[in-house]
């Protein structure tokens, strides 16, 4: 007899329904249900183990992406000096990897929704290493162009792999130390990338000048080849950690249930519909989702293209051998390597919720001094040392951060598509200044018709001085986001103190009378409201009824953004609802976390409205730049020989 685990203490009518269709219910709390096919949940101790299986699978999935992408910033002397490109040329390079990666996050993030994350991870690791093969021919060939075009294609798979990773981690350890998880698995990425940093150019050194580019080949296709075990074992490993069924999953499970148990599969496709994540939900996550998203520009902004750059910009700035700046600056992506995993347990044993924002601030601070002492005379600060270690520290977290975040200030339903807008907008920030930045620095070349591949000293300052402005606003955007959550939760805080559960509570009831649909009564369903304590708070609606509902986070999945049909101007009125965590007003969760309705003003709404619409059009923006300088400035091989400026004209 298959097994059902259900969410909600099933009435006696739902009970005999679900045994009359061969379905044994062994336990109910809210309304998500998930097939079991006769398995026993494992043990602890095996379910770990399991869990650790699919994390080292997941690690694995990334790791030749990572270091395919830091392979270029240590090489751009070396390819300015044998293939003759400047400084836009390389910047192109750099952003025709990041461009596409400006809305492919999102896809990859509805993807994982609908497909399911181990097709979707299929997908982008195939990508991944296409694309990687085609810059080896461009390199092999001198083709400047065909370097860009694989870079392109490379960019098409990089970020939906990295959504696709980090919700498969999220999956199976939502539950069980979230933090150290993420972490263990970002820092496979980031050690990828120190190791690809530090062994680029003596890689090229030793066995010459294409030894990177067959490195990094060959490592994104040992992850596609991995990728498929992780396929062939997907379904084991779900099965026996007792890992939550996702969308596709459920869809499958509810066709191979067939007509014997019918209602059973039509219960799993109507759980499976509640799963679903349309894009335009975005507009009503609340004011602190889109200040979290104007934090990610800024950060794109202000890390990638630093990293790539900080090569050549060490090099020029304190007058020391390539090699040994190309060495110093892999030190940049070393602070994740230690300090992901000790951020990872700190989030995980910290109180306060806002921990990981406090975390931010500080890494902003360390970034700024970093940028700061590099703008400062090189007379006067002589060594590049301390601004890289002040960058390792500061960066070395702080990635990490803007991922664990998210779990904190959305639904779990929307964890994915979150996480694709993060990695969307972040990487928009870095298309559009790492092109701006190529440009900066070869705007001496268009005065004087010459090529000056290190940039003159003049460029290089501007370029740090917009480093350090950038940094500041960052600060500032960190402090926002803070004072908007701090804010966000003391209204749940007054929603609980029971001034307003009566009136609100009130006006639930109506309308899930007043409307004839679903939606209204799966919602009052998903709320965990029976009659009992419906009549309870209709008396009084004191907060201890309210303490008896527990959240959960397959709870949390349930409850829909767009709520009843009222639209008068009361609290009634406000229909845009998300759940939200309750704490109390030092900041701490409790042990038993509150589950309450928070309404989204239709003010606040029409604000998401205008942040989505300003999103897109800082991503049209990020494309038109690139293929616009892309079209003038790339050059072939003879005219890089020649001196040319592609099909850019100068007078």
């Amino acid at each position: 007899m298959p097994t059902l685990r259900n969410r909600r203490p099933p009435t006696e009518r739902t009970e005999l329904r679900l045994q009359a269709a061969g379905v044994e219910v062994i336990e109910v709390i809210g309304e998500d249900a998930t097939l079991l096919d006769h398995r026993v949940l494992p043990s602890p101790a095996r379910a770990t183990f399991i869990r650790s299986l699919a994390l080292l699978c997941a690690c694995s999935l990334s790791v030749g992406s990572h270091y395919a992408t830091y392979i270029l910033g240590p090489l751009k002397s070396r390819l300015s000096r044998e293939m003759g490109t400047n400084n836009t040329e390389f910047s192109l390079l750099i952003s025709a990897s990041s461009l596409n990666s400006t809305w492919t996050p999102l896809v990859g993030g509805l993807l994982a929704s609908r497909l399911g994350t181990t097709y979707t991870s299929i997908l982008a690791t195939g990508v991944v290493f296409f694309g990687q093969a085609c810059l080896l021919a461009g390199n092999l060939s001198d083709n400047v162009r065909l370097m860009a075009l694989g870079m392109f294609v490379f960019g098409l798979g990089v970020s939906p792999l990295a959504v696709v990773q980090e919700t498969i981690i999220v999956r199976f350890f939502k539950s069980h130390g979230l933090g150290v998880s993420l972490a263990l698995g970002l820092v496979a990425g980031k050690g990828a990338s120190f190791i690809s940093a530090f062994t680029s150019y003596p890689l090229s050194q030793q066995f010459g000048p294409h030894a990177p580019f067959y490195a990094s080949t060959f490592l994104t296709a040992l992850s596609f080849a991995i990728n498929i075990v992780y396929l062939s074992a997907s379904k084991w490993l779900i099965h026996e950690s007792g890992t939550e069924l996702e969308a596709s999953e459920l869809h499958a499970e509810a066709a191979l249930s067939g007509d014997n148990i019918s209602s059973e599969a039509e219960a799993l496709k109507e759980v499976a519909k509640k799963r679903m994540v349309y894009l335009r939900d975005i507009t009503k996550l609340g004011d602190v989702f889109w200040a979290y998203i104007g934090l990610n520009v800024l950060c794109g902004s202000i890390w990638a293209p630093f990293t790539h750059l900080a090569a050549n910009v060490l090099q020029h700035r304190f007058d020391i051998p390539e090699a040994d700046a190309s060495i110093t600056a892999s030190y940049l992506l070393a602070g994740s390597v230690i300090l992901y995993p000790v951020t990872g347990m700190i989030v995980d044993r910290a109180k306060k919720r806002n921990m990981p924002m406090q975390l931010l601030l500080v890494s902003g601070v360390l970034t700024s001094a970093c940028y700061a002492w590099l703008a400062a005379p090189p007379k006067w600060t002589r060594t590049p040392i301390p601004a890289v270690l002040s960058f390792a520290l500061g960066h070395g977290f702080a990635p990490l951060l803007l991922v664990v975040i998210v779990p904190r200030i959305v639904p779990d339903k929307y964890v994915s598509t979150t996480l694709g807008a993060h990695k969307a907008l972040e990487q928009t920030g870095s298309t559009i200044f790492q092109t701006l930045a190529g440009l900066a620095l070869d705007v001496k070349n268009h005065k004087t018709s010459s090529v000056a591949n290190d940039g003159g000293s003049r460029e290089t300052q501007h370029l740090l001085n917009a480093f350090v402005a950038l940094n500041v606003v960052e600060i500032l955007s960190v402090v926002a986001l803070i004072r908007l959550d701090r804010k966000q939760k003391e209204d749940v805080s007054r929603r609980m103190s029971a001034l307003l559960p009566r009136t609100a509570d009130n006006s639930e009831d109506e309308d899930a009378e007043s409307v004839k649909g679903t939606s209204d009564r799966e919602y009052s369903s998903e709320a965990g409201e029976d009659g009992a304590s419906r009549e309870t708070r209709g008396r009084g609606g004191s907060l201890s009824a309210h303490v008896q509902r527990l959240s959960t986070s397959s709870a949390e999945q349930n409850i829909p953004l767009l709520g009843s049909g009222s639209q008068t101007d009361t609290i009634r009125g406000s229909r845009y609802l998300v759940d939200a965590m309750v704490v109390d007003e030092a900041g701490e969760t409790s042990e038993t976390t509150l589950k309450r309705k928070i309404y989204r003003t239709k003010g606040e709404v029409r604000r998401g409205e205008v942040f989505a619409i300003l999103s897109g059009t800082l991503i049209i923006f990020a494309w038109g730049l690139f293929m616009v300088t892309a079209w003038l400035r790339l050059r072939s091989k003879s005219e890089r020989e020649g001196g040319g400026s592609g099909n850019l004209i100068i007078l």
